[in-house]
């Protein structure tokens, strides 16, 4: 019998569209080019990037990737809405990820071109430089270009003075503490092959403001870099992301590179805010003792308290950024981090008793039963408060 809907003399073989598919005209090798954006909040920008960059790169086999950490303004859909008639514009949409040096870890791993470069999309960096960093890639006389508002003929006049200052100071502590032979390390715009990145990703943290440290400070030894200057220009729409949280992530960054990555950034940011809750605790137990005439047991829990719960908010605004609690969850985070911060408090005071009774020496009991106790809180809470969703 035939087979149902074939005639007898049919096979298999030959069932199937006689034509190639209608989109096999856009099948062909990947482009030479990636240029990764990561985004938050830039929908008024994304149409005017793109238009500069395919004014910049007209005889170039390229492609723009927006990461976009869910922009409430619509920035993936105008991506999209571009995408649809260029096929050279891609979007990746993260939703409960933050952070710039992760958007951009992201992108560069989501492109299969030769060369990647990472630039801001708010139009402060000079897509005229893109063919003179490719050109000399191609040319191998480097593996990476950075684009520098610090070395001769470059300038950073679209900078605010308090931004200006703390981006000099960033870049001194960046060259002081890890060695880093960039006139501007801070420099959100550059280009280098991709393998560089695919060997190291697994090394690299996926929080932080700025990618380019975390790379150079990982893959020095194999580098050979080659600066531009450019000017950075003023932002004309929308605001700059730059914020207190942004500021401890780069310092925690420090932290971790100088120990050679031995203690995650995430880890060294839940110290800074602990030394930050030290604080509170005390303020709290100053006011309400000396002040407010409060029993001193009393006050001393009231300060733990209000310690605790200050710590939760940092962290879940900062080093826990890209798995935020808000709404009823926040709340819910609130007390489970109460529990585990009590159960850390607890076995803080045990170790620091019986090594007290053990060795005699109030300070060796008393670090070890701290060090014990941000410990099991930042494990626990990582687990429990802040899981990956």
């Amino acid at each position: 019998m035939p087979a149902l809907g074939l005639s007898a003399h049919d096979s298999i073989s030959n069932v199937g569209p006689q034509n190639p598919p209608a989109r096999s005209e856009r099948l062909g090798p990947a482009p030479e080019l990636s240029i990764v954006v990561p985004t938050f909040n830039e929908r008024e920008n994304i149409p005017r990037l793109i238009e500069v960059l395919r004014g910049a790169l007209p005889d170039v086999a390229w492609e723009v990737i927006i990461v976009d950490d869910n922009s409430p303004d619509g920035t993936s859909e105008a991506t999209k809405s571009i995408g649809a008639t260029d096929s050279r514009v891609r979007c990746i949409r993260r939703v409960g990820r933050r952070g710039l040096a992760g958007a951009c870890l992201e992108g560069i791993l989501a492109s299969q071109a030769q060369y990647v470069a990472v630039m801001d999309g708010d139009l402060q960096h000079d897509e005229g430089l893109l063919l003179p960093m490719l050109a000399l890639l191609r040319r191998n006389t480097a593996n990476m270009v950075v684009a520098t508002r610090y070395a001769d003929g470059g300038s950073a006049a679209g900078l605010s003075s308090q931004r200006a200052w703390g981006s000099h100071l960033a870049t001194k502590l960046a060259r002081h503490l890890l060695k880093a032979e960039l006139s501007d390390p801070m420099s959100g715009f550059f280009m280098l092959r991709r393998e560089l990145v695919e060997k190291i990703a697994p090394k690299l943290s996926t929080q932080g403001f700025k990618i380019l440290l975390d790379i150079v400070a990982t893959t020095s030894d194999s580098l050979r870099i080659t600066e531009l200057p450019f000017t950075f220009r003023q932002r004309l729409y929308g605001e700059s992301k730059l914020d207190a949280g942004v500021v401890l992530e780069y310092l925690g960054l420090l932290l971790a590179k100088v120990t050679d990555d031995r203690v995650s950034l995430r880890f060294m940011l839940f110290c800074l805010v602990g030394a930050i809750g030290i604080g509170v605790h005390f303020v709290t137990l100053i006011v309400g003792y000396d002040l407010l005439g409060i029993e001193f047991v009393w006050a001393q829990t009231l300060a733990m308290m209000v310690a605790i719960a200050s710590n939760f908010v940092i962290n879940n605004a900062l080093t826990y950024r890209d798995r935020r609690l808000s709404g009823l969850p926040f709340f819910g985070g609130l007390l489970r981090f109460y529990l585990v911060s009590m159960a850390g408090l607890v076995s803080n005071i045990g170790v620091s008793d019986w090594l007290f009774v053990s060795a005699q020496k109030w300070w060796v009991a008393g670090l070890a039963g701290a060090v014990i106790g941000v410990v099991w809180n930042y494990v626990v809470a990582s687990q429990l408060v802040w899981h990956s969703r």
